[in-house]
């Protein structure tokens, strides 16, 4: 992949944006002094948070530098520049989400003074009528349309499926976790147009491929997604589950994973809000650790996982902590420093060129469910059934020639457990081991595959299973368990 050094040198020819890069890839965890360009003006900003006519106490209101709250009558006051551009709410548990005409979830304002540098707002929100202590979302990673024909696919494939799932569990919001273009930002409304027929609030998060690909400046590179959804970082509360959105895209006319010094200070400064031992869950696009390029021998590249994740890991260490994210296109669950990381498979399989990821994950969504401060969580493959949790490869067929039988349990891991049976009697424990998905290897392999996107290639998974069975000509069926007790079986033949 290339050492850190060369991989930005691929990128900007803006001086500036190169010089600070370097810097902040020679050290990620340094403070950096940047020379103010322009001459910043404060901003008074006062408004009210209230709910059918009365004031809410102690809502959390920031213009993503500052942080305040509402007093006993729902009034607050701000001091911001000409620098920030939105004021918004960190919507408190037993509120309803408001939303924009198109499904997206409405929680800033656009900061506009007056002649006299001030601005009133007002934050008008309706209390729950159900308990949200219980409560479900989807996880939408990359779905990364980059023409109409891609659109049409999420239109006609991902749309309808949602669409029937919900009618089966009910889903209180959906977060779409970043590439949700394919740098044609041009398709935003038909994203907002394909959303709004779902009938639940969307968030969104900013991916790299979300961003001005022209600009040279991390500043300027989220104008056109700013536009549309709001801010790129903000926080909500649903139940005893504390949310935040974080935007980990420094883009320079190319990018890195990294988190800006002042969205680490806003976070801090947002979580000091949060009682310890709470559950927080935290919105990224790219992962902060991810074991993709080291399954295959390699490092992971900085523009594969956040570089300065410490830091994150450090404000989240109070707390039970989740991490989901996208950009991988690939299902891997894992731990380090205590957080939990879930990279979701993506909504579009391979950029979709196929009806799977690089690690043979059906293109599809996940769907979390929570029970006070418990999460729960499955994968949902796009037209499958909620139960198609695995795909088997039988021993010595077109595609798995080996005397083993392959099962690829996308969403497994640690505490799944997988077994198989012979003719009805438990026989053992499958084997975890690395390798390709079979299927991906077929479609995905070479310099001419997939005819749309050749550059994709299959990658290497942890989420392979493998049994040699003592009688091949029994009846094999393979048992996966997962870490809520839920029994998925598929036979071997």
């Amino acid at each position: 992949m290339g050492t850190r050094r060369d991989f930005l040198k691929k990128g900007g020819t803006a001086l500036f944006s190169i010089i600070l890069a370097e810097k902040i890839i020679a050290d990620p965890y340094r403070k950096l002094l940047i020379p103010k360009i322009a001459q910043f003006a404060p901003v008074k900003i006062h408004g009210r948070v209230k709910s059918s006519g009365k004031g809410i106490s102690n809502a959390v209101v920031s213009d993503g530098a500052s942080i305040t709250r509402s007093n006993s009558s729902g009034e607050f006051e701000i001091v911001s520049t000409n620098e920030e551009k939105f004021i918004f709410l960190s919507l408190p548990a037993g509120y309803k989400i408001n939303t924009s005409i198109k499904n997206t979830a409405d929680f800033y304002k656009k900061i506009i003074p007056d002649k006299n540098r001030e601005m009133f707002a007002e934050f008008d929100i309706t209390k729950d009528e159900k308990n949200d202590d219980e409560h479900s979302f989807l996880l939408l990673a990359d779905p990364q349309t980059l023409d109409e024909e891609d659109m049409n696919h999420f239109h006609n494939e991902t749309i309808p499926d949602i669409q029937q799932k919900i009618k089966e569990i009910p889903i209180d919001f959906a977060v779409s976790c970043g590439d949700i273009m394919f740098d044609n930002l041009d398709l935003f409304p038909e994203y907002e147009d394909g959303i709004s027929k779902i009938g639940i609030p969307f968030f969104q998060v900013l991916g790299n491929h979300d961003v001005e690909i022209k600009t040279k400046t991390d500043e300027q590179s989220v104008r056109t997604f700013e536009r549309f959804f709001g801010p790129a970082y903000y926080s909500f509360n649903r139940g005893e589950i504390h949310y935040v959105v974080l935007d980990d895209i420094f883009w320079f006319g190319s990018y890195i994973g990294y988190l800006t010094e002042k969205q680490l200070a806003w976070l801090k400064a947002d979580l000091d809000q949060i009682e310890s031992g709470k559950t927080v869950v935290v919105f990224v696009h790219i992962p902060p650790h991810s074991e993709y390029t080291l399954r295959s021998g390699q490092e992971s590249p900085d523009n594969l996982i956040i570089t300065n994740k410490e830091l994150l890991y450090n404000l989240l260490e109070p707390y039970d902590s989740y991490v989901i994210c996208g950009h991988l296109h690939i299902s891997e669950y894992l731990k380090e420093s205590r957080v939990k990381i879930h990279t979701c498979g993506a909504v579009c399989g391979a950029w979709w060129t196929g009806p799977i990821c690089s690690d043979g994950t059906p293109k599809g969504y996940s769907i979390y469910q929570v029970k006070g401060s418990q999460l729960k969580w499955e994968y949902k493959s796009t037209g499958f059934h909620g139960d198609h949790q695995m795909k088997i490869y039988p021993a010595k067929s077109e595609l798995n020639p080996s005397e083993e039988i392959i099962a690829n349990i996308w969403a497994a891991d640690n505490n799944w457990k997988v077994y198989w049976y012979e003719d009805g009697i438990r026989k053992g424990s499958a084997e975890k081991r690395n390798g390709l998905d079979p299927l991906a290897a077929k479609l995905y392999t070479g310099p001419d595959n997939p005819e749309k996107h050749k550059w994709v290639e299959p990658s290497v998974t942890d989420h392979l299973f493998y049994v040699r069975p003592e009688n091949r000509n029994a009846k094999i069926i393979i048992e996966a368990i997962d870490g809520f007790g839920k029994i998925y079986q598929s036979e071997a033949g």
